[in-house]
């Protein structure tokens, strides 16, 4: 059962202040990854303006990150488990840090690339240490309830936060700024962690599996690469192949761990429909929100011609809205099943990629607004019971693994999110858009792979033919933001009669 639903047995005052100090340390982290999924969007025109990245390249500068932590966030979580979740939690903050550095200062584009797949190994440290820490240090459930809600909330208005963030970099500071900002939380975490936050592993862990962390990343990396790669006729038929290794992979992780006699992962909680679906429930959360993240701060800043602090401003409301409903929904979801506030949550997603291909050219900053409100109201809401769901369903001293789970689930809904949508509105936008004569011919490719490259492209070329491919550009990437929501407002209609058939039996 479910530990919103749970009796509420009251902590002694004198240790509930350390706790309560203990959570602030760690959602810095948390604070910090979430909005590392999404401050980049905001950055996107101004690194395509400055390293002149191929579309595809651009989509591996977003992507390479949540890759690379989608497919070792079960393996980092295991050794955590194994080897100390602080430790683990302390080597993750210090790579990510230096690694944010590299990113900052990086000269091209596949540069950039290799630091962001520096920073998800590191990254891949961090995520499953707060979730299961929070599971140790709240033993009491009606704290632990509402620690996990701040935890959801955290990671939610995280990535509503990051465009906002980026903004308000990017209108002082070089695109570099977006990765600086890593540094100063992660030291602080190092200061003040060693003596809020309590160590904590498995008491009788076992042997470490090297052969489970191998085939559980082989499973994870391949197939969330294959994911990303499918849509591009240049890589279908090596995602395929991508695509089988992870099928194979998978099913011989899954056959070790029902065999042996302490697995690193305790598969059999698949059994289980609830925590199923509370899995699905929250990658298809992080899918909405970064799929809509991706068009919408582009076309905030390049059609509507907006600074990026103003354009963080648009989508505030939606930010605050999404830690209101990520904390109201704990006492509703006492009164009213489960299944219902995800379902709906699902579909406040869906209206708001419905409202966005109903209005398509016409559009306007309002209506953006409040579609991004619709949005943080549905994943503020249903992170916050999925991974209460997730959480509760397994003992503490396996908390590492499982939190790992919900943690790959977010980051595979990341790389769905960029690369489903990104390419249909990336194909889309090369249907549609007339690149004139006079270019160069980098130009000439850039302006028709990405709105950014156009955009520059129309700078050097001046003069009506200049404003003549702004005007197409900007058209075309509408036309595929029209196609990209319509397609998206359908996933998240089905994912809502999902969540409604998999949750039927929590009450």
């Amino acid at each position: 059962m479910s530990l919103l639903l749970a009796p509420v047995r009251r902590p002694s005052a004198s240790t509930r202040t350390r706790r309560f100090a203990a959570l602030a340390v760690l959602m810095l982290p948390v604070l910090l990854i979430a909005v590392d999924n999404t401050v980049l969007s905001f950055a996107l025109p101004a690194i395509s303006a400055d390293l002149h990245p191929a579309a595809t390249t651009l989509l591996w500068v977003v992507d390479a990150y949540p890759l690379v932590l989608a497919g070792l966030l079960v393996v980092m979580g295991s050794l955590g488990d194994r080897w100390g979740r602080r430790r683990l939690l302390f080597v993750g903050a210090t790579g990510f840090a230096a690694f944010s550095v590299a990113a900052a200062f990086a000269t091209d584009a596949w540069m950039l690339v290799a630091a962001r797949v520096a920073m998800g190994v590191f990254g891949a440290m961090l995520m499953p240490s707060t979730l299961s820490l929070i599971r140790n240090v709240f033993e009491d459930r009606a704290e632990r309830r509402l620690a996990l809600a701040v935890w959801s909330c955290t990671f939610s208005v995280g990535g509503a936060l990051g465009p906002l963030v980026g903004g308000v970099l990017l209108a002082h500071f070089a695109w570099g700024s977006v990765f600086l900002l890593a540094v100063p939380i992660l030291v602080l975490l190092l200061l003040t962690a060693p003596f809020l936050v309590p160590e904590s592993r498995d008491p009788a862990p076992g042997p470490v599996d090297f052969v489970s962390m191998a085939l559980s990343l082989a499973a994870l990396a391949p197939t969330a690469w294959a994911i990303k790669s499918l849509a591009d006729p240049d890589t279908r038929g090596a995602a395929l192949a991508a695509l089988a290794v992870g099928v194979v992979c998978g099913v011989a992780f899954v056959r070790r761990q029902l065999t042996a006699r302490v697995p690193m992962l305790d598969v059999r909680l698949f059994r289980s429909v609830p925590f199923t679906g509370s899995i699905v429930t929250n990658m298809t959360a992080m899918f909405s929100l970064t799929g809509f993240l991706y068009f919408i701060s582009q076309h905030l800043q390049l059609v509507a011609g907006l600074d990026p602090f103003t354009a963080g401003l648009v989508l505030l409301p939606g930010t605050v809205l999404s830690v209101v409903a990520g904390l109201v929904v704990v006492p509703v979801v006492a009164r009213i099943a489960p299944r219902w506030v995800v379902a709906v949550s699902l579909l406040s997603s869906a209206a708001a990629y419905a409202l966005v291909a109903a209005l398509g050219h016409g559009a306007d900053i309002r209506a953006l607004a409040v579609a991004y409100v619709l949005l943080g109201v549905g994943i503020g809401a249903s992170e916050t019971v999925t991974n209460d769901l997730i959480v509760s369903t397994v003992p503490a001293a396996k908390s590492g693994a499982a939190s790992a789970l919900s943690e790959t689930a977010y980051e595979i809904g990341a790389v769905l999110g960029t690369a489903v949508l990104g390419t249909v509105l990336a194909a889309a936008y090369r249907a549609h858009v007339v690149v004139p004569a006079g270019l160069s011919s980098t130009e000439h490719v850039a302006a028709g792979q990405t709105l950014g490259g156009a955009v520059a492209a129309a700078r050097s070329l001046g003069g009506h033919a200049g404003a003549e491919l702004l005007a197409s550009a900007r058209a075309a990437f509408d036309s595929g933001v029209t196609t990209t929501a319509g397609v998206a407002a359908v996933l998240m209609v089905a994912a809502a009669v999902g969540a409604w058939f998999t949750l039927r039996r929590v009450r």
